[in-house]
């Protein structure tokens, strides 16, 4: 992923108004972040722990949404599967759900998907951060098939999100 400011980001955003893009929190560490090794930018918002974001370099020019996790729950104990890069964490993974864009978010609808707690799924992916035992089921696939499933789970959510 190419790297991008903070302008670009919320600029991006494509499911809350231009006011609520303006104010929302962006990570002050960009410069540091791996981009080289990011298929999207995942962060939360320090201040409001249920407030997750991410962005997103599809068809060449950034998206970015604002996203609601889930509350924590019993549930969370088990063993549960990111749907964006297929890791499985025991308790790491939470429902994010993100309004739709346009109309449809003005009138409530909205979009989920369970999605790594961290939104680490980029350096999951490739062996950079671990999960644990059993986290990466194994696979006859390669690392660029692998990157290329987590992109394309990816690039659905935000269609839905979009569409």
């Amino acid at each position: 992923m190419k790297p991008l400011t903070e302008q670009e980001i919320r600029a991006a955003f494509v499911n809350c108004t231009k006011g609520e893009a303006k104010r929302l929190a962006v990570p002050r560490d960009l410069a540091d972040r791996p981009w080289g090794d990011l298929d999207y930018l995942g962060w939360r918002d320090p201040q409001a722990p249920d407030r997750a974001y991410l962005a997103v370099e599809l068809a060449g020019r950034p998206t970015a949404l604002a996203l609601r996790s889930s509350t924590s729950g019993s549930w969370q104990a088990r063993r549960s599967m990111c749907t964006m890069c297929l890791t499985t964490h025991s308790g790491g993974v939470s429902l994010m759900v993100a309004p739709k864009a346009g109309r449809a978010g003005q009138q409530g609808n909205s979009v989920g998907a369970y999605i790594c707690g961290d939104l680490a799924c980029s350096l999951y992916v490739r062996g950079k951060r671990d999960a644990g035992v059993g986290a990466r089921l194994p696979e006859t696939i390669t690392l660029e098939e692998k990157i290329g499933r987590t992109v394309a789970n990816l690039a659905a959510f935000v269609a839905k999100v979009t569409g």
